[in-house]
């Protein structure tokens, strides 16, 4: 004898199909989202490290800028000019700082070969490895090094 499914029991597979497609179309619009997101956060990556070029090309004006900031006399940095050219050196920090470009530490540093680039070594009261003197500024950008830091260090 062929018995037939009760229709509660139809109706019970019925429902256990429904459950399952809609939790596969859980899972499916849940993906689609996670890509939507992921897709996002990677075309604003691109956008963002596709400024280094730019940004390479003007860090050393800045770094020019500074050292000639670095070579104003004391006595004169209250004239009305040299305090214009402290307001362009704040723009140029507020710049930077809105691209995520920052400046890398090394005074007092010990030297790190993934943000220090050791151009020479130099006899010093300082434990061997020890950045004795900044020769280039260095910057990262969002954590990544877009520019190594040229130093001296201290050598034994």
């Amino acid at each position: 004898m062929d018995e037939q499914p009760s229709e509660q029991d139809q109706l019970e597979e019925l429902q256990a199909k429904c459950e399952e497609y809609l939790n596969g179309w859980k899972r499916a619009k849940a993906d689609y989202a996670n890509l939507r997101k992921d897709t996002a956060r990677q075309v604003q990556e691109v956008a963002e490290f596709s400024r280094i070029p730019l940004i390479l090309q003007v860090l050393p004006l800045y770094d020019y800028f500074k050292l000639a900031l670095s070579h104003i006399p004391d006595d004169q940095r209250k004239l009305d000019w040299v305090k214009g050219i402290i307001h362009i050196n704040q723009a140029w920090q507020d710049w930077l700082k809105n691209l995520s470009v920052e400046p890398i530490i090394t005074a007092g540093q010990e030297f790190n070969p993934e943000i220090h680039e050791a151009i020479g070594e130099e006899a010093s009261a300082l434990p061997a490895g020890q950045v004795v003197k900044e020769v280039q500024a260095g910057y990262v950008m969002k954590g990544k090094v877009i520019v190594p830091a040229k130093v001296i260090i201290s050598k034994k």
